[in-house]
């Protein structure tokens, strides 16, 4: 496979790393809680998360005056500032809105398709937002079946400013097979890396900036793309979406580059198949892959992405590489399935292993959390299942799926709080410090954490008023009421982030009619939940709850395992993120032990 060597043109000023102080400054503004609703913005849809979405902004100060006994925080609005002064709506903000639908598709050769993005299907399902290094701009991740789309939105002023569908592949002998699940913008934020997970693809846009890291330039660069699955072949290359923006302003973006072929070759630089079954060669010895439907690229400082996969197994690729070269990898009886949950602290990569979103994982009961050394990585792809990953926990009760031998055996004990004996390991998040890594499980509603020295595990739950089981939880008086069978109090905790000055967690709780992972995310309190750290972060408690409401949408209901609910709502926050209000002059965050390392490489 060739790698082709090239520089962003980034001016340095938008690679400097800042230390943990001068970030916490940044953030003396205060900060926005972002939140992503995935349930339909319109009615009459046929099913859920299909058409639009709600995207929920609560400022910081909104957020304290109701932590101290006031008001609801009310959701800002995304509407154009008003003469610079207020904003001109109140939130929450409709998907639709925020991409207007006649938006126009291009290709790679900025000839347009002769499509509006109202014509294409699969515009919803707001799955998650992520922030850039430089606190400027956020993905979003639109996760509707069939899809393919990823956005990236201005923090400041709440405008779209470009907009981009994934590529089409054979999948599964599909003829057009794409979807953005989640997309991660690298530790320097000169890249978004993108898991295009139905489509089996690894992508990458390349992000121009100025000395104070405006985006000036957005490029889906197709040579960058690395295919993971087996026999694969493009079948729609991918599209950007041009036009004026709900603020009167030019959408940016450009396709460019061609897909290398080798890149969607079978094989990985070991000589095993990159998922098992393939023609050209051997699966992997240890469980190899089976199903490599892309969760999460979760990125490094080293620039690294460790690519997990539903089922099962992982894929560490170098994404400065164009095309993005695969330099590790690993079997499902090494690495279980189904992680989307990580984070660095100093050198040491934590990834965790959940639950499968697709119907097997009804009887999955998975609760994993592992360490790799990021160092271990370089530009030469390394042995087979090396280095071994350090096992830091693995719950007892984890059943024999996804790649794991041991455990209790399958589980078919539904998703009611109280009642479930599994558990599904998710969204991760370490303390302003690094010396935390929080782990959520949303079956049963408690946090694992674990000190980033020495692996020692302690535990809350989110269901208690001090965290340790004495009380009723912040949960109980925010969740739903138009059903009296659902059991209240249950938080069902998804994505998470902490806020700038290290004071909260802000976590995205599930709602009662859940629009992905059905059988394990079911809950009683849509919206975001506020985390207070305690003890130094080693623990926390609920304390409070952002709350989402959409009786909008009157799609079908579907929770297996879980309560038959019969009521209105339809809110399913499946991720919340922390933006700092006020520019951060196009310095990184810092928000990590360790960052600062590594230098800017330019893109190889």
């Amino acid at each position: 496979m060739k790698k082709t060597i090239f520089r962003l043109g980034v001016a340095a000023g938008a690679m400097a790393v800042v230390s943990l102080g001068a970030a916490l400054a940044q953030g003396n503004n205060g900060y926005e809680v972002w939140a992503s609703d995935q349930s339909n913005s319109v009615s009459g849809v046929s099913g859920n998360g299909l058409s639009g979405s709600y995207l929920w902004i609560w400022d910081s100060n909104d957020i304290e005056a109701q932590l101290a006994g006031g008001a609801d925080a009310t959701p800002v609005g995304c509407g154009p500032n008003n003469g610079g002064k207020a904003r001109s709506n109140v939130g929450p903000c409709d998907l639709l809105d925020v991409f207007p639908q006649d938006l126009r598709e291009f290709d790679g050769s900025g000839k347009p398709t002769g499509n509006r993005l109202s014509d294409l299907n699969g515009f919803g399902r707001l799955h998650g937002m992520l922030p850039d290094p430089q606190n400027r701009y956020v993905t979003a991740n639109i996760f509707a079946p069939g899809g393919g789309y990823v956005g990236i939105i201005d923090t400041e002023t709440k405008e779209a400013v470009g907009l981009f569908r994934v590529t089409g592949t054979n999948v599964g002998g599909g003829t057009d097979v794409r979807s953005v699940h989640m997309s991660f913008w690298d530790s320097t934020g000169s890249a978004v890396i993108i898991a295009n997970l139905n489509g089996k693809v690894l992508e990458r846009i390349d992000v121009r900036r100025n000395g104070s890291g405006k985006i000036k330039g957005l490029t889906f660069n197709k040579a960058a793309s690395l295919g993971v699955g087996k026999g694969m072949a493009v079948t729609a290359e991918a599209t950007v979406f041009r036009g004026k923006n709900a603020h009167g302003r030019k959408m940016m973006g450009s396709v460019a580059g061609n897909y290398d072929e080798a890149a969607f070759a079978d094989l990985t630089p070991n000589g095993f198949c990159k998922e098992n079954g393939c023609a050209d060669g051997p699966d992997a010895p240890f469980g190899g892959r089976p199903n490599n439907v892309i969760i999460c690229p979760i990125p490094s400082e080293n620039r690294k992405a460790y690519v997990t996969m539903g089922g099962g197994g992982l894929l560490v690729a170098d994404t400065d590489a164009t095309p993005m070269a695969i330099v590790g990898e690993y079997d499902n009886q090494v690495i279980n399935g189904a992680g989307c949950g990580g984070g660095q602290a100093g050198d040491g990569m934590w990834l965790n292993a959940g639950v499968s979103a697709s119907g097997a994982g009804a009887t999955w009961s998975t609760f994993t959390m592992y360490r790799l050394d990021d160092t271990a990585f370089s530009l030469e792809p390394n042995p087979i299942n090396s280095p071994e990953p350090e096992v830091i926990f693995r719950d007892s009760g984890n059943t024999a799926t996804g790649g794991a031998l041991a455990g209790a055996g399958p589980n078919g004990s539904g998703q009611l709080p109280g009642i479930s004996t599994r558990r599904d390991a998710h969204g991760v998040a370490v303390t302003v410090d690094g010396a935390y890594i929080h782990n959520v499980d949303r079956i049963q509603n408690n946090v694992e954490v674990f000190d980033t020295v020495t692996g020692a595990r302690t535990s809350y739950d989110l269901t208690s008023a001090n965290g340790q089981g004495s009380g009723f939880g912040a949960c109980f008086d925010k969740s739903v009421s138009d059903d009296a069978g659902l059991p209240a109090n249950d938080p069902a905790p998804d994505l998470l982030e902490r806020t700038p000055d290290g004071k909260y967690l802000m976590i995205a709780l599930r709602g009662p009619a859940p629009v992905s992972v059905k059988h394990s995310a079911q809950g009683s309190c849509p919206g975001v939940g506020i985390v207070e750290l305690l003890e130094g972060g080693a623990s926390g408690r609920l304390v409070g709850v952002l709350r989402s409401v959409n009786t909008v949408d009157d799609s079908p209901v579907s929770a297996p395992g879980g309560h038959a609910y019969t009521g209105a709502e339809r809110s399913d926050v499946h991720g919340a993120t922390v933006v700092m209000k006020g520019r951060s002059n196009g310095k990184k965050r810092g928000d990590i032990r360790g960052a600062g390392k590594k230098k800017d490489k330019g893109r190889r």
